[in-house]
């Protein structure tokens, strides 16, 4: 790319060039196609459009009205429901519409705990959630499972106006339907955060969570693969209208309706047979990824994956989160730190790190190249923490330099 503005056209080549030479095991990122990519730097990124299609506070917003629609109808029939919004420019903000929409401040919130594979808007007291509700949580079993005998123990005694299904760092399947059985045993809102695992349910690789939740939210990029952003679902038409309202004039004024129209696109790519491979795909590698590590030593939370991540425990390692994240960085490899159960580490810091198969599946790596990865995990965690090998590096840049980022996916 270049740009008049050299000092910012510089600083893109170079975010490209770090993109295309490290491998990406950051669970909640993604390559998104030339093409999601180039709508959003469309001529829709200077209109404002307060306000929803035919319902504008601004004129001249025809076109603007018919990317939404366009962007609403695709969600729609890839999810198989009934009542979309595309405006939330972020799942926090989707999440913090249902909130507001439908409780009251210091109304009871039932959800997984942050350090067990939750997220920070389910509740973190450093985060507006916990500032705001009164949050209770329920946690993993020592196997590392959702235990729904125990969450509906909680959800009785608690008795919260709203139960949170979904995490951001969980492995295994999540049953939505027993979430709802719970949610109505105590007469509380179901919201499901699909964030993380929506490309997996629009393959139909993952138990659905539409049917069974009162609403339900999902960001756009991760396992969708498309651009930063957020929807809003529901099949229930009186709870999508407040959330709707929550959105605007709630939360938000004007949408970004270059990102609306690149969340089109990528509902049409997720709505292929060739995305539907290439869940497939992440989801083989997810397993074989944690068989692989699983042999070189390492601790995996849950036992395994049915998703396209899991939780690496380091604590047998003898290295932290964050060590260890620092440390793989230098070899262009990136992670995320992440905290375990029950993890007597600070959160910045943490006992784990948490890998996800998404970006490198969008290369098309298959289980070989998983294997070799696993690889250089264990061998620079074992190895090399407190010494650089350059040559070490060059290899794994030069590996991966091998599968290049698609522009385009079929």
């Amino acid at each position: 790319m270049h740009l008049k503005d050299k000092q910012v056209s510089d600083l893109i080549e170079k975010e490209e060039n770090r993109q295309i030479h490290v491998i990406n095991l950051i669970a909640s990122e993604n390559y998104a196609s030339k093409d999601v990519r180039e709508a959003q730097s469309s001529f829709f990124i200077n209109k404002y459009a307060e306000g929803y299609p035919k319902k504008r506070y601004y004129s001249g917003c025809e076109y603007i009205d018919e990317v939404e629609n366009l962007a609403i109808e695709r969600c729609k029939s890839l999810f198989n429901t009934k009542f979309v919004n595309v405006q939330p420019h972020s799942g926090s903000q989707a999440n913090m519409a249902v909130y507001f929409g439908l409780l009251k401040p210091k109304d009871k919130i039932l959800s997984l705990s942050l350090d067990h594979g939750g997220h920070l808007t389910h509740g973190s007291s450093v985060n507006f959630s916990g500032n705001l509700f009164n949050f209770k949580h329920y946690f993993l079993n020592d196997e590392g499972f959702l235990d729904y005998s125990k969450i509906d123990s909680i959800a009785k005694k608690f008795k919260p106006k709203l139960i949170i299904a979904g995490a951001s760092s969980y492995s295994r399947f999540i049953d939505f339907k027993k979430f709802r059985d719970i949610a109505d045993s105590v007469n509380a809102y179901l919201l499901s955060d699909i964030s993380h695992i929506s490309g997996l349910i629009a393959s139909s690789l993952h138990p659905d969570a539409i049917k069974h939740s009162h609403i339900v939210t999902s960001t756009t990029h991760k396992t969708l693969r498309g651009p930063r952003g957020a929807v809003i679902m529901s099949d229930n038409e009186d709870i999508f209208k407040l959330v709707e309202k929550s959105i605007f004039p709630g939360i938000q004024g004007g949408p970004l309706e270059n990102v609306i129209a690149s969340k089109a696109i990528s509902f049409k790519e997720a709505s292929s047979e060739s995305f539907k491979e290439y869940s497939r795909r992440v989801i083989l590698n997810s397993k074989a990824f944690c068989e692989a590590l699983t042999m070189r030593g390492f601790n995996i939370v849950s036992g395994g994956s049915d998703n396209h991540l899991f939780i690496v425990d380091l604590r047998n390692f003898e290295i932290n989160g964050k060590e260890a994240q620092d440390i793989l960085e230098k070899y262009s490899i990136n992670v995320s730190r992440s905290l375990v159960p029950n993890d007597t580490e600070k959160p910045w810091i943490t006992s784990g790190i948490r890998l996800g198969t998404p970006a490198v599946s969008s290369r098309y790596l298959k289980e070989r190249e998983i294997e070799k990865i696993a690889d250089y995990i264990f061998f620079i965690i074992k190895n090399n923490r407190n010494k650089f090998d350059e040559s070490l590096k060059k290899e794994i840049e030069k590996f991966i330099s091998q599968y290049p980022i698609p522009d385009y996916y079929e």
